[in-house]
């Protein structure tokens, strides 16, 4: 066997040495489940041994599939698509897939149009599908019409659980309302992101709710809308941060916009955190290398890439009712590190009274 081993071996080297037909390693490798487990172990063990690696294009033709994997987005955060493809990239390395990637504009007459024309010039066996594009009904109700396995990433339950990985943005940005809410703060501001998008809405909506139970209200003038670019959270900032009566504290919608406003306060010289808290929400790589490091809701977006893929495949492989066994809601959590702290003269301040979070390291 080493002799072969010092060359590229081949799925007949395979089934020679294993003692089956070269369909029954295809079989094998394209996880069919007509293969015996006995026969499936010992051909899993030869191409262990040969360190076979099957051809894609091979391996397409002989299950009809082409072992390709579409991601559909409309994001301008960089950082926030960098986790998504790590963790698509993590299952699909793994179980032989490879990704193809599509941007498109989410505001596009064409864009149901756009994303068929995708799937069907690449041949993907599948589609998994970003916010805020992930919230347009008109494209799902045309992906299932087409018979074509796909899943959506949202901050709302907007599909049947084999067809959703959801984050539960509202319960998040709760959190952090009553994490300001109990360090003083009163006087609070928010920064969303385009009101059109459902996660937009979420977050803002959870943060009201969450202040409202300790008889906190933002007032019309203190909520902005950017578009989650760190530009959108310099522009607000300014606004926010110039009027004569300014928050003391300021929740933005996403990572990117929060470093905006503490650009801005840095250029108008004002202390963070000790005249103004600041905080954002994905934790993406930007919170921790910030000065100072931000406080943050951490949105496991790896984590739900990995799961939409495996949920994904399973669907291609086996049916959707195995997609079901897989998760389909993540609970992002709050982390402070040193752009937050207690409202001057408030109790909290006196008392530095913290909630029980444990701080992440900058």
């Amino acid at each position: 066997m080493s002799n072969l081993m010092q060359k590229q071996s081949t799925i007949n080297d395979v089934a020679r040495i294993a003692g089956v037909s070269k369909r029954t390693v295809s079989r094998v490798i394209n996880g069919s489940l007509s293969v015996g487990e006995s026969t499936r172990l010992k051909v899993e063990k030869v191409i262990n041994e040969l360190k076979y690696a099957p051809n894609a294009q091979a391996r397409g033709l002989a299950s009809s599939r082409s072992y390709l994997l579409g991601l559909i987005y409309d994001n301008p955060d960089a950082l926030y698509l960098d986790d998504v493809q790590r963790g698509v990239l993590e299952v699909c390395s793994t179980l032989g897939y490879e990704l193809v990637v599509h941007p498109c504009r989410y505001q596009s007459e064409t864009l149901v149009n756009d994303c068929l024309r995708f799937m069907r010039r690449s041949k993907l066996d599948g589609v998994i599908v970003l916010p805020p594009v992930s919230e347009s009904e008109t494209l799902a109700s045309a992906l299932k019409e087409s018979g074509s396995p796909y899943v959506r990433l949202s901050s709302v339950a907007l599909d049947s659980q084999e067809h959703i990985v959801v984050s539960d943005d509202r319960a998040a940005a709760a959190e952090m309302a009553r994490y300001f809410a109990q360090l003083g703060h009163e006087k609070i501001a928010f920064i969303s992101g385009p009101q059109r998008y459902k996660s937009s809405t979420e977050r803002m909506e959870g943060f009201q709710l969450g202040l409202s139970a300790y008889g906190v209200k933002i007032p019309p003038q203190m909520i902005l809308e950017g578009n989650n670019s760190f530009e959108t959270g310099i522009e607000c900032a300014r606004q926010l941060l110039q009027r004569d009566e300014r928050p003391t504290a300021i929740f933005a919608n996403n990572d990117q916009m929060a470093a905006g406003v503490l650009k801005v306060a840095y250029s108008l010289g004002i202390k963070v955190p000790d005249e103004l808290s600041v905080a954002g929400f994905d934790d993406n790589m930007l919170a921790s290398r910030v000065t100072p490091a931000l406080t943050t809701i951490r949105r496991p977006v790896r984590q739900m890439a990995l799961l939409a893929t495996t949920k994904m495949i399973m669907s291609i492989e086996q049916n959707h009712k195995a997609a079901l066994n897989v998760a389909a809601k993540v609970a992002p959590t709050l982390v402070v590190r040193e752009s937050t702290g207690p409202c001057q003269g408030s109790a909290a301040a006196t008392e530095t009274a913290m909630p029980r979070h444990a701080r992440a390291p900058g």
